[in-house]
């Protein structure tokens, strides 16, 4: 059976982690947090047509006929083969009917041969963006919460309490690096941000606790012949195939999902699909590299502050 010492190494992996969550701090304080419309408030123009538009041709027309800037996604619908621009326009106000019809004449003069038509508008508020957004935040820590006090009370023959928090830790920096691939690749922050969250929370937390499962059948077996950091080793390697399988078969689904859209150019898709596959991975890592050693750090400092105190 393949060895490694997980906890002793851990620093190094402790290291990593927090570079890459200073460095998507500091990424989204230089080149800030683009938001969507759910939670900053704006219109949504969705366009069919034929033919071919260049994007950049198609979001300089729209540009000019509303006077602001806007974000455009193409998508392709598999069934019919119907092409579509997403046209997205983030502001305080809608995009009002005058404007409607004057960017709509202007789409049909520069591309007369492209049958280009409106499929729908959708006006999302301010303030029920900014309600939506806080709503979900509050949800992801809601959440966070019941798996801490589910871990504290399922495993309190291994400080159930203190695994729950690390656990939360290992949560917390997935959260990060899915933040930090929406920061980097400039998608911007909607739905489907709270939506990889939740999957990724279910998922990592799921890991985590195969391995603390083991910690404490093994703990029952051995006693106090194993350390803690030996115990720890011994039940990650132990957990090894089963957390790395199950993850590798969403992992591979993922990709062929993410090569597809990227082929049919379904933006919608790429944009929660991609991030899934950065958290996915990010998962396993966490349980693998952070969790489990971080509990092992804190059960020796917990055991270095009693033995001074008696």
């Amino acid at each position: 059976m393949f060895h490694f010492d997980y906890v002793g190494k851990s620093k190094y992996f402790f290291i990593a982690s927090l570079s890459i969550i200073a460095f998507s701090l500091i990424f989204a304080a230089v080149f800030g947090i683009q938001l969507d419309v759910q939670f900053k408030g704006g219109s949504i123009i969705t366009y069919s047509y034929t033919g071919d538009i260049d994007s950049s041709s198609f979001k300089s027309t729209v540009e000019k006929a509303l006077g602001d800037e806007v974000n455009i996604q193409s998508t392709t619908d598999v069934s019919t083969g119907s092409k579509k621009y997403v046209v997205t326009l983030a502001a305080a106000k809608g995009i009002s009917s005058e404007q409607q019809t004057t960017l709509s004449d202007s789409l049909a003069k520069a591309y007369p041969q492209n049958s280009v038509k409106s499929e729908s508008i959708n006006v999302v508020d301010p303030t029920i963006g900014k309600e939506f957004l806080l709503k979900s935040l509050t949800a992801v820590a809601f959440a966070s919460f019941l798996m801490v006090i589910y871990v504290g009370i399922r495993f309190k023959k291994i400080s159930g309490w203190s695994a729950g928090v690390m656990a939360l830790v290992a949560l917390l920096h997935d959260v990060f690096i899915v933040f930090s691939i929406f920061i980097v690749f400039k998608i911007p922050l909607n739905d489907n941000f709270i939506a990889v969250v939740l999957t990724i929370l279910g998922f990592s937390l799921n890991d985590t606790i195969v391995i603390y499962d083991r910690v404490r059948e093994n703990q029952r077996i051995y006693g106090s012949k194993l350390t803690t950091a030996e115990l720890m080793n011994k039940s990650i390697i132990q957990s090894l195939t089963r957390t790395t399988a199950a993850s590798a078969a969403a992992i591979g689904a993922l990709l062929v999902v993410c090569a597809i859209c990227v082929v049919y150019h379904v933006n919608s898709i790429i944009s929660f699909a991609f991030p899934m596959l950065g958290g996915m991975i990010s998962g396993v890592y966490s349980t693998i590299f952070i969790a489990g050693p971080l509990w092992v750090r804190w059960q020796e400092y917990q055991a270095t502050q009693k033995h001074k105190r008696a």
